[in-house]
């Protein structure tokens, strides 16, 4: 399976990396937005994991790109540290299928992920 992480924060970056290429998933990290969104443009993953508030494009962006102008499925985990209640209703409005407030937990996050992949 191919994850999309896009991820600015380079510790937890690198330690969701770390945890879901253990669990088997192969893994793209990133840690802007444009990046991360040209690879979608060019590859295609089975779940984005997106933060919200990354240099480039937001994870709102890159989520109201990936439903709009893709028109693609792909299940969107975006994930925060804002305790703002409208944010997290924003995400869903746009098309993420689950929300996440940071600290992420990586158990968490596995639960989330295999649910919406079905595994």
């Amino acid at each position: 399976m191919k994850v999309l992480l896009a991820e600015d924060n380079e510790i937890l970056r690198t330690s969701l990396s770390f945890f879901l290429k253990k669990q088997g998933f192969e893994v793209s990290p990133f840690s802007n937005g444009k990046e991360a969104l040209e690879s979608i443009k060019e590859r295609s993953y089975d779940i984005i994991l997106t933060d919200i508030n990354m240099p480039g494009f937001s994870g709102l962006e890159i989520t109201e790109y990936v439903r709009n102008t893709l028109h693609l499925e792909t299940p969107i985990i975006v994930f925060t540290s804002s305790t703002v209640e409208q944010t997290e209703l924003d995400s869903f409005r746009i098309g993420a299928n689950e929300f996440i407030a940071k600290p992420v937990s990586p158990a968490i996050l596995l639960i989330r992920m295999n649910k919406l992949l079905n595994k």
